[in-house]
């Protein structure tokens, strides 16, 4: 291999946590490279951060519990009840934490209508779909997940949906993305995970994955 060579694969490689640049994977067939493509939802597949934020800044004002929005995208991944929990334990609120959640998922539902792809992901997905296995692995709720995929034309390109129910421990833990490649059939080092939040590449370096943050502007 000349130097010329050696300089490039050096530059396509992860670095020591896992993480491949963007650019790389945008330009890559990752079908040479991977058996299995896992996805989170919130912030990668489609743009709905904004809108979650919205839907947690009215429930929360509702129930007297400030949630500045760098603290909700640290937070992103996390499981509402949980998010709720820490919340209110910190700002020592007391709070139907069952109630809470309900109302937050319902304010975001009503704006799921308004959820747009994040182009620069669907169109990766979208150039490997039938070619290398698929699949969704997300911090919210399974039936909540599928609408939003449902939203963007998308739900029949992945072969497995995995969401908070589907394991005990969520992100930054690996459960929900080696409970993606075990549905998928695909050995865990074999995938590689698409992601907007640092507890989703802490879960995907724990889970041995090579991992993608996809913010344009990180």
């Amino acid at each position: 291999m000349s130097t010329t060579e050696t300089d490039v694969a050096s530059q396509n490689a992860p670095d020591e946590s896992g993480q491949r640049e963007l650019n790389f994977v945008i330009t890559s067939d990752l079908a040479e490279h991977y058996d299995g493509l896992i996805f989170d939802c919130d912030g990668t597949l489609t743009n709905s951060m904004p809108l979650h934020y919205l839907a947690w800044h009215e429930t929360m004002t509702r129930h007297g519990i400030e949630f500045p929005e760098d603290r909700f995208y640290a937070m992103g991944g996390m499981p509402s009840e949980k998010i709720i929990a820490v919340l209110s334990s910190e700002q020592g609120v007391t709070i139907d934490i069952d109630l809470a959640t309900a109302e937050k998922e319902a304010a975001f539902i009503a704006r799921i209508p308004q959820v747009e792809r994040l182009n620069h992901v669907t169109e990766i997905a979208e150039r490997h779909r039938e070619r290398v296995p698929m699949s969704v692995a997300s911090g919210g709720m399974r039936d909540i997940v599928a609408d939003q995929l449902r939203a963007i034309g998308v739900s029949d390109w992945f072969s497995a949906l995995v969401g908070s129910e589907d394991t005990e421990l969520h992100k930054p833990e690996p459960d929900v993305f080696l409970c993606a490649a075990e549905r998928m059939g695909v050995d865990p080092t074999r995938c590689l995970v698409f992601e907007d939040s640092p507890l989703g590449f802490e879960a995907a370096r724990k889970a041995g994955m090579h991992w993608v943050d996809v913010r344009l502007n990180a």
